[in-house]
């Protein structure tokens, strides 16, 4: 018989320090773990190749094949919500992005995508991001912007019938100039539209313009001489303006603050939430209620992109335009309302023009009508009658 043979301890030491090396070793290795003899080692789902994999239970296998066709569904879901559209177009605001003519047609996209089950993407840009409102339509006519919205005021070279509605003092009140808009005058005056480079979709509120001074306060007419007031870039505002006794000044919207801080200009006129939004209230204090203009605005879409659509996408954006109009007008109210309450309680002065002094401002500015409206004679007898 063989006689076991007995390590020393110097030697049983340099065998464990062999073993412990060489376990170190083997840990550094791919697929290797640090797990000693007598540990079982922990086989992660990554470990375990189709070769090697555990043999399952059937409850097992069921589960499995429940979770893939899980996966796979969330996989459909996710490849339907990243759906390319066939159409991706763009729509140009020059107004701030919590303005009501903003949030319409962030709703008016919505809707558009929505109903046609992301076929036509439409991306609002405001800000004047694509242009100030004059360069937007142009761009409109030959297709570079598919969409916008613009004043009235800015229409007037692509419609004649359009001058008729933003007349000086034309309208009683509201109401009186949405029953003009909803029915066949405003009706008309968007089909003047085709033939050249837009189509007028539908109506959008901007309330009544008023005049706002940085120092003397208009109370009379007497008030407006030597005035410089700012104006669009409208040669009927801009004759209105001087009718009055005050000198015009054409200058873009997003160059007015500038233009009242600097002393360019004496004062402007606008609407309260326009008046609001710019900022203008924090230098020009003085807000006279005149009304001299409700001048509505468009939601109008490219020629160029318009005959590109089928008819039931057409169908689908009138659709989508006519609920966005409704539901800007609403946030008008609303807006025009809380603008007008923030600027009073932050310390503008509102002056009321009581009816005479009022009546001498339209007396001023009548001559205007036989200017602009001489062939359309006809169609402000037809508001008139509205009016009454």
């Amino acid at each position: 018989m063989k006689r076991q043979r007995i390590f020393s301890f110097r030697g049983r030491r340099k065998c464990l320090l062999l073993s412990l090396g060489g376990i170190a070793l083997l840990s550094q290795l791919p697929g290797c773990s640090a797990a000693v003899a007598g540990e079982p080692k922990q086989t992660t789902s990554q470990e375990t190749g189709a070769a090697g994999m555990t043999p399952t239970s059937g409850e097992d296998t069921a589960k499995t094949a429940g979770a893939d066709a899980q996966q796979e569904r969330t996989q459909t879901g996710q490849a339907k919500q990243k759906k390319v559209p066939d159409y991706v177009l763009s729509y140009a605001d020059n107004q701030t992005g919590n303005y009501p003519t903003v949030q319409a047609a962030r709703r008016f996209a919505e809707q558009v995508n929505k109903e046609t089950d992301g076929r036509i993407e439409i991306r609002v840009y405001p800000n004047a991001e694509l242009g100030d409102e004059v360069s937007t339509v142009q761009q409109l006519t030959f297709g570079g912007i598919d969409f916008c919205r613009c004043s009235l005021s800015n229409l007037s070279d692509y419609s004649e019938e359009a001058i008729v509605l933003q007349m000086p003092y034309l309208y009683a009140d509201q109401e009186h100039m949405w029953r003009v808009l909803d029915g066949d005058i405003g009706a008309q005056v968007k089909q003047s539209f085709r033939g050249s480079g837009m189509l007028a979709l539908t109506w959008f509120d901007a309330g009544v313009r008023n005049f706002y001074t940085t120092d003397r306060e208009i109370r009379s007419l007497e008030d407006m001489q030597g005035l410089k007031i700012r104006v669009q870039q409208s040669a009927l505002a801009e004759d209105m303006v001087e009718a009055l006794g005050a000198e015009a000044v054409p200058i873009v919207y997003e160059a007015v603050k500038d233009a009242l801080r600097t002393g360019e200009i004496d004062g402007a006129e606008n609407n309260w939430a326009s008046y609001e939004a710019m900022e203008h209230d924090e230098i020009a204090r003085n807000y006279t209620v005149d009304e001299h203009m409700r001048v509505p605005e468009l939601m109008l879409v490219s020629s160029a992109t318009w005959e590109q659509l089928s008819p039931d996408d057409q169908a689908t954006i009138q659709r989508c335009a006519d609920a966005a109009g409704l539901y800007e007008r609403e946030l008008w109210t609303a807006r025009e309302a809380s603008a007008r309450e923030k600027c009073l309680r932050e310390g503008t002065v509102e002056i009321v023009l009581p009816e005479r002094e009022k009546k001498r401002f339209r007396d001023a500015v009548s001559p205007l009508y036989k200017k602009y409206c001489g062939d359309y004679a006809e169609l402000i007898d037809k508001i008139n009658e509205i009016r009454d």
